[in-house]
């Protein structure tokens, strides 16, 4: 578990917004993945991606 939540350069699809969040969280990516998939499905899951893309500040 990493003790800040940043997208990394590896490891990534699209912006590492996923990668960021399994890698912060322990989860795996996949799981994660899946998740925002399912939610964009029936909610509001690409806007909050696009907020997180913004938010979470790019590995050094």
């Amino acid at each position: 578990m990493s003790p800040h939540l940043v997208r990394p350069r590896h490891g990534k699809i699209l912006a590492g917004v996923c990668a960021g969040l399994a890698q912060r969280f322990g989860l795996p990516k996949f799981l994660v993945r899946v998740g925002f998939v399912i939610f964009g499905l029936v909610g509001v899951g690409e806007l909050v991606y696009i907020a997180l893309w913004i938010l979470i500040p790019k590995d050094a």
